[in-house]
């Protein structure tokens, strides 16, 4: 037996039935400015996410996350795991402008540009919307017996749900093993790449699980950032609000009340089930749908748009909104903080790295009246194109020299082992000193410096 329905109020989820069950929702279709702005930008960043592993920048994907060989290919540059320190300042930056979108603008990022309202929103519920049909349709459907349309209409559903969470796995595959790398995979049995298939399954599965039954609980339940909301806004911060001195009282349309005619249209279309006119709440993800919908009903009324809108606390209460303000500046502070790390990181970095180690072994060799050493130059092409290198050795100390090649060609991330031996006569030595290999990119402006150094027998001390 179905529990009883209820309305919204601050007391306990609405998305939970008083006797614990599930109170699955259904938000009612809307139309308006915001919903249309909206959808073109879920569609705008859904077509970057598919574009990312199709396109190509360099020669190479414009995203490819190579983690078994830590080659990372980011917009025609190349990186390793040797330059994983920038990625700290690429997660503050995005975490420090999360504050600053959140001060300036509330919960933006939730209901424009998050995943889970992207797809949600953009892909999950219009299917649904397409083989359901209205909210209304749904509702009672889904409150009625099981019928064998009901059960054709949810398994073509699912279906369809399963269909897409498959596509989604294999494109977020795709940025780590590359689009080509794909298409040959999925031509084989999987059982011959069987760790790719079962990160495929295990993401379309995420997917299905999440848009299919548990939706907004995500952002309920699961999200911490819903609740770190009240900690990063103040009263001049945006926000979807009700303009309570100009609705309340309520009542029906030329009744001597206030603006709100107590249609439940602002209910009936959010997506995580409450009633915006008790106020701000967690659960709000400012979605703008119910500023749609009350618009519409306004405009129906013959009565000014507004009552539900963007706006600030202050502003709702009829006060002025202040826009800079201390919050707003250290968090912008820290944005730019971090952005100018980037910046700065990114052009000092080296695009290829040179070292020179000591081999394995004894320290020196002695060998008929001289003292060798032996190197190993480790050098990583970090260019995202073939890079030719040109390398020489130089010592304070007269010595011989043996290096195998004095020119290295390597393909971008690709890396070599050069042994370098380095000799002078025991009669010269007198001391440690720094060996010194000088490598320069043949066509390029870039070079690196690479040390070591050179070890031989105490030299006696002379008796006084």
């Amino acid at each position: 037996m179905a529990s009883p329905q209820r309305s919204p109020n601050l007391d306990r989820l609405y998305s939970i039935n008083v006797d614990g069950s599930r109170n699955f929702l259904h938000p009612a279709d809307v139309r308006g400015r915001f919903i249309t702005r909206r959808r073109l930008v879920f569609v705008v960043l859904m077509a970057i996410y598919l574009i990312l592993p199709l396109a190509h920048v360099g020669g190479h994907p414009a995203v490819h996350l190579d983690i078994p060989d830590r080659r990372f290919y980011l917009f025609g540059a190349v990186y390793n795991s040797q330059d994983f320190w920038i990625v700290v300042f690429i997660v503050t930056g995005m975490a420090f402008g999360l504050l600053f979108m959140t001060a300036w603008l509330g919960r933006v990022w939730c209901g424009w540009a998050c995943p889970q309202t992207v797809f949600l929103e953009g892909v999950y519920r219009p299917i649904e919307r397409l083989l359901e049909g209205p909210r209304s349709e749904r509702v009672r459907r889904d409150a009625g017996p099981w019928t064998l349309g009901k059960l054709a209409r949810k398994a073509i559903k699912h279906l369809g749900f399963i269909v897409v969470s498959l596509v989604i796995g294999h494109v977020t595959l795709s940025l780590f093993v590359s689009w080509a790398s794909l298409i040959q995979m999925v031509q084989h049995s999987p059982t011959l790449h069987w760790e790719a298939f079962l990160w495929t399954m295990a993401i379309a599965g995420g997917f299905y699980f999440n848009f299919a039954w548990f939706r907004e609980q995500l952002c309920i339940v699961v999200c911490p950032y819903g609740r770190l909301q009240s900690a990063l806004t103040d009263r001049d911060s945006l926000l979807v609000g009700y303009d309570r001195d100009r609705g309340e009282p309520r009542g029906k349309v030329g009744s001597a009340t206030g603006a709100c005619i107590e249609c439940q249209r602002c209910v009936a279309v959010c997506p995580t089930g409450i009633d915006i006119r008790d106020g701000l709440q967690l659960e709000c993800i400012g979605c703008t749908q119910c500023i749609d919908a009350c618009d519409e009903m306004m405009d129906k009324v013959k009565r000014p748009r507004g009552l539900i809108r963007y706006d600030s606390q202050n502003g709702l209460e009829g006060k002025p909104r202040r826009t800079l303000r201390p919050r707003l500046v250290v968090y912008g502070g820290l944005v730019v903080a971090a952005l100018s790390g980037l910046v700065i990181s990114t052009a000092v970095r080296q695009p290829f790295e040179a070292n020179l180690l000591r081999d394995r072994g004894a320290p020196y060799i002695l060998e008929e009246g001289g003292v060798r050493n032996q190197y190993e130059l480790h050098l990583i092409n970090k260019n995202p194109v073939t890079t030719t290198f040109r390398l020489a050795v130089s010592t304070p100390v007269k010595g011989d020299y043996v290096v195998p090649q004095q020119e290295m060609t390597l393909q971008p991330l690709e890396s070599a082992r050069l042994p370098i031996f380095v000799r002078v006569q025991r009669a010269d030595f007198h001391g440690p000193f720094d060996v010194t290999v000088e490598v320069k990119e043949a066509s390029g402006p870039h070079h690196k410096t690479a040390r070591a150094r050179f070890l031989g027998p105490m030299v006696p001390v002379p008796a006084t």
